[in-house]
């Protein structure tokens, strides 16, 4: 089978990756679960001409030197694909994930109404944050949308590779991917203040360098979008904090706590009708008493101020999926299984 043909079986079975391994059949990860697809196993010449098929001789190069590649690879009439091309025991390997031509609505995804205000703010930072494979560039790329539609202004992404392609609406979208436009975020960043920016996308805050220079982005006056993979809001504030050597934490928890917007933390969950999964998140909103506390460094009452400011648009994890509970969208099982503090999801199931 080709590997258009290949991606074509994944789209049409529904899948959301595909796994790519010599001598078993391809595995397609559907509504969570890992499952075989019913297909020949692959040998060694099928993958290499999977592989040959899909890189450029640049890439090919660059993959034979470093042993690792991420790459964007647009079917047409299917969809676009985020793929990592990679070595285990000596063979080739690789994993796609298929990315959604169309970019959900905020309301859609079931976010509060202060996302959509987030989304226009002036300057800040505001993390999009979760595991692997939550959906975190979806939720990114809704919130960018929101912001494209509805504000004159200049737009610009920095990807590994670029998942989602942002079409002009009432912003111009200029979109710059690692190894094609750009060398690394770090550089990206050093000059993206010279290219007249209102908001910045960064699609991974990986290293020290690269969460400062987003801080900066932020201190000067523009809307900075970024990942972490971090489980929730109050981790991710310390992990950004953890980062710096302890004689420039002070400093830096200063600035966060100046420039934080918003922290979105989310997980997907499986839908009880069995039609795919569902976002459950958490959001904690940078209001003063938030701002507070992490200039304070107390940032272990916010998870109980987050659970007290539904009046702001925050909402805890256990809220969320509570929620979907209770408009039936999941089973009380999914809740209770993927909750890290069963107790307080039960509380807030006897009072709604």
């Amino acid at each position: 089978m080709e590997l258009n043909q290949l991606l074509q079986h994944m789209a049409g079975a529904g899948a959301s990756d595909l796994h790519v391994k010599i001598g078993i059949p391809p595995l397609l990860r559907i509504n969570g679960d890992l499952l075989q697809a019913k297909l020949p196993p692959l040998g060694p010449d099928d993958i290499r001409q999977c592989v040959t098929s899909l890189l450029t001789p640049a890439q090919w190069q660059k993959f034979r030197d470093e042993l690792e590649l991420d790459l964007a690879y647009n079917l047409p009439g299917i969809g676009r694909f985020r793929v990592n091309v990679f070595q285990q025991r000596g063979s080739l390997g690789m994993v796609f994930r298929l990315i959604p031509e169309r970019i959900p609505s905020l309301d859609e995804m079931g976010f509060p109404a202060a996302l959509k205000d987030i989304a226009m703010r002036p300057r800040g930072l505001v993390l999009i944050t979760g595991p692997a494979g939550c959906g975190k560039s979806t939720t990114q790329a809704s919130i960018l949308d929101h912001r494209n539609a509805n504000d004159p202004c200049h737009i610009m992404t920095v990807e590994d590779p670029v998942e989602f392609v942002h079409t002009d609406k009432k912003a111009i979208v200029n979109q710059r991917e690692l190894g094609q436009d750009t060398l690394t975020f770090a550089d990206a960043l050093k000059y993206v203040l010279r290219q007249d920016p209102d908001c910045i996308l960064i699609g991974e805050m990986r290293d020290l360098e690269t969460i400062q220079l987003a801080i900066t982005a932020a201190e000067t006056g523009h809307l900075v979008l970024a990942t972490l993979h971090t489980t929730d809001a109050v981790q991710t504030i310390d992990r950004i904090i953890d980062v710096f050597p302890l004689h420039q934490q002070s400093q830096i928890r200063m600035q966060v706590a100046v420039n934080f917007v918003a922290v979105v933390s989310q997980i997907l969950v499986k839908r009880s009708d069995n039609r795919g999964r569902v976002a459950a998140f958490e959001v904690m909103v940078g209001t003063g008493a938030v701002r507070n506390l992490i200039r304070e460094a107390k940032t272990y009452q916010l998870q109980s101020l987050i659970q007290t400011s539904s009046k702001q648009g925050m909402t805890t994890l256990n809220m969320s999926l509570a929620g979907l509970f209770k408009r039936n969208v999941i089973t009380l099982d999914e809740a209770f299984s993927r909750t890290t503090d069963p107790d307080n999801l039960q509380q807030i199931l006897k009072t709604m």
